[in-house]
């Protein structure tokens, strides 16, 4: 029997170090609904150093004639940046326009074999800042609108009350992220001094703590809490935002400000152990200063008295409990040389998704870190954020954000029936509201109906009672009532028609016309099984159309080479974007319509032929899980660690994709440690380990299995 896996040992050789400034490396502090990004002072001081810088080499494009090329370049971590800002799940903020908006000017029909389709699709590629055509602006507007707002930010700040501008003032620094108790620890040389800073997050209240030793406070310095501009870009059509800020002295070391941007209204509470000698600006006589800022979205709540110690012991407990409980890998003992940087990415890449995305609503790509798509939440990636919580033994995180689905179910029932549609039609991407955002790609997409059923059954499957499936079943019938009326009878067969754009995105000009894609064809399949399988278990006969349709889907389509397409009408594959193809087989388990020996020849051809420059940080986990469904750990770690600029991971753990845009991408850690999942399951059951490697897992939940109501006849 293995020895157990020293878990604190484990995750605490992996602690970010940063050593000096640059604009990508920061560490973060939260915990899934509220977090805090500091640079290397331990806080929020040099926010322009670490500002997003527009990359140069971006074409503003429409993208009405397809995605737009990306041209190849070798990774540079110089290219990009992270910037300092502190977000919650709950702060969101609309802007105002310079006319009068409707959702309906986005709409688009679609001639379809039922008649007439509104789509929401009428807007381009843009972002805010671009320039947006007039017939898309209603578009673009409901697509941008809510933003998550930038809440504030805590910084160093000299005598005078002024910030610092350059990080080189630091020296000798040393600023770590201790993973094992979720803080960041500071130390560094400044004006002459040496300053001890940590910062914590409240694990279960979003409350911030900040602890400074130096004796640069009994010379004046002090942190502030500043009320940055919003950062994200107006589009011409909105107006400046209305934003105002009241302070409320309570006493000399309790202020509270009451901060309005639009119709966000909400409060931050700032307490110290020294004065709040001017607005929300701490300092003290002393040589130790401590912090505790309290946001929240109602300012008539009261504020607990926590100080900093309280805030601190209760992230150390939560986080020590967290890495104790649930699964652990390790890959101790493995003689190939890049065993040590792929342990790295899988602990980090834990405690990333912990704090961005184990929220009350589904994660945006960028998590809490900063905005990226106006910082809504994308659900065809939910998956990606959360599957792997119940995979590694930590279900309860994903059961927050489900909670989400329930309340949203009316509106997804609402597109459903407005379309045509019986059941509930789950958007792509959205906001804690559930309303659609119009887009040209999103609105188009399939694959995020059945992730509901698959996560659901991810946490029945990780041990839950007869009142988790009651209470979960209305989500589940819904979202198979409306797959099983999409999907479209042809001579005794199922197919899915258009119009739609399958997972792999480069099909969107032919999505008038593109029917059957084969990851989408199989997930049906498996789906509509496992959602009848849920009936039985509630003691409910099985629905007949789902079982019909789950039996009956169309079978994926075949290249001349003998490879599966991407979809089963023209151009069927081209190689470049998400492989999703693959997915049929790997992130699915079986279904009966793929055949494992094809599968493995098209994984074959995307390893020799795929251009990996358009591809994003989720394909690699995606190529591994279907390596190690078909039993080749050796060719699924290989994949987790391609050479590619999309595969790099930064110093915190961070996938950067697209500078001056994407320099974070959480799908890619959250696919990594459900990836990790499939391949220690594998070895598990006797898969055989490549020579150079040990892989002791220990604590793993179980992975989907096949669904015996989704067998073709």
């Amino acid at each position: 029997m293995p020895e157990a896996i020293d878990r604190r040992q484990l995750v605490r050789r992996h602690n970010p170090v940063l050593t000096s400034a640059h604009p990508a490396d920061v560490l973060t502090v939260g915990n899934g609904d509220i977090a805090l990004t500091v640079d290397i002072s331990g806080l929020q001081t040099f926010p322009s150093f670490h500002e997003l810088v527009p990359d140069p080499h971006r074409v503003v494009r429409d993208g009405l004639s397809g995605l737009p090329e990306q041209y190849p370049r070798v990774f540079d971590a110089d290219d990009f940046q992270i910037p300092l800002r502190t977000q919650s799940t709950w702060g969101w903020y609309e802007t105002r326009t310079d006319r009068e908006l409707r959702l309906e000017d986005a709409t688009t029909l679609y001639e379809t074999s039922r008649g007439p389709v509104p789509y929401l699709d009428r807007m381009g590629l843009q972002r805010a800042g671009d320039p947006i055509a007039d017939e898309f602006v209603a578009g673009a507007w409901y697509h941008f609108n809510p933003r998550r707002a930038h809440l504030g930010r805590l910084a160093l700040v000299r005598p005078d009350g002024t910030g610092l501008d350059d990080p080189t003032a630091l020296t000798d620094v040393r600023t770590e992220l201790d993973l094992w108790t979720g803080s960041v620890r500071a130390e560094y040389i400044l004006d002459g001094a040496r300053v001890r800073v940590t910062t914590v997050a409240d694990p279960r209240d979003h409350r911030f703590a900040v602890r400074v030793e130096s004796e640069l406070l009994p010379r004046g310095w002090g942190v502030a809490w500043v009320f940055d501009e919003q950062p994200d870009d107006l589009a011409a059509f909105e107006l400046p935002l209305a934003q105002e800020t009241v302070w409320d002295r309570r006493t000399e070391c309790h202020w509270n400000a009451r901060r309005t941007v639009e119709a966000l209204t909400y409060s931050v509470d700032v307490r110290t152990t020294g004065s709040l000698r001017e607005e929300a600006v701490a300092r003290t006589d002393a040589t130790v200063l401590e912090v505790v800022v309290t946001l929240s979205p109602d300012d008539g709540r009261q504020q607990d008295e926590d100080g900093f110690s309280t805030v601190s012991q209760s992230s150390e407990t939560w986080w020590a409990e967290h890495w104790n409980t649930g699964a652990a890998v390790s890959l101790a003992g493995s003689t190939d040389a890049r065993a040590p940087e792929l342990e790295r990415r899988i602990v980090v890449s834990q405690y990333l998704m912990a704090v961005n995305s184990a929220g009350v609503t589904p994660a945006a790509e960028s998590g809490l870190t900063y905005n990226t798509w106006s910082g809504k939440f994308h659900l065809e990636m939910h998956w990606w954020h959360a599957a792997h919580f119940p995979m590694w033994g930590r279900g309860r995180l994903l059961e927050r954000s489900m909670r989400w689905y329930r309340g949203a179910l009316e509106a997804a029932k609402a597109t459903a029936r407005r379309q045509g549609y019986r059941g509930a039609r789950w958007p792509k991407q959205t906001d804690p509201s559930a309303r659609e955002s119009p887009s040209n790609i999103g609105v188009f997409l399939l694959w995020q109906q059945p992730h509901v059923i698959y996560l659901l059954e991810l946490l029945r499957g990780e041990g839950r009672d007869e009142s988790f499936l009651r209470a979960h079943y209305p989500l589940v019938e819904a979202t198979a009532d409306f797959m099983a009326d999409f999907a479209e009878e042809r001579d005794g067969s199922f197919g899915l028609p258009p119009p739609l754009i399958p997972a792999q995105e480069s099909y969107l000009v032919d999505r008038a016309t593109t029917t059957d894609p084969t990851f989408e064809l199989a997930y049906w399949s498996w789906a509509l099984g496992v959602a009848n399988e849920w009936r039985t278990r509630l003691g409910l006969e099985p629905n007949e159309e789902w079982d019909r349709v789950a039996r009956n889907m169309s079978r994926p389509a075949l290249l001349p080479d003998g490879t599966y397409a991407a979809i089963a009408t023209p151009p069927l594959l081209i190689r470049k974007d998400h492989p999703s193809m693959l997915m049929a087989l790997g992130w699915l388990p079986e279904t009966g319509l793929v055949d494992p020996a094809t599968m493995s020849a098209t994984l074959d051809s995307v390893w020799e032929h795929w251009d990996l420059q358009s591809s994003w940080g989720w394909d690699y986990p995606v190529m591994a899980m279907t390596a190690a469904r078909l039993g080749d750990v050796g060719r699924a770690i290989d994949a987790l660690l391609l050479p590619s600029p999309k595969n790099v991971f930064l110093p915190n753990g961070h996938n950067p994709q697209m500078p001056g845009f994407l320099t974070i991408y959480l799908p890619a850690n959250g696919g990594l440690l459900a990836a990790m999942a499939h391949i220690a399951t594998a070895v598990d059951q006797g898969a055989e380990l490549p020579d150079g490697w040990l892989i002791t897992s220990e604590g793993l939940g179980a992975l989907p299995r096949p669904s015996a109501m989704s067998t073709p006849e």
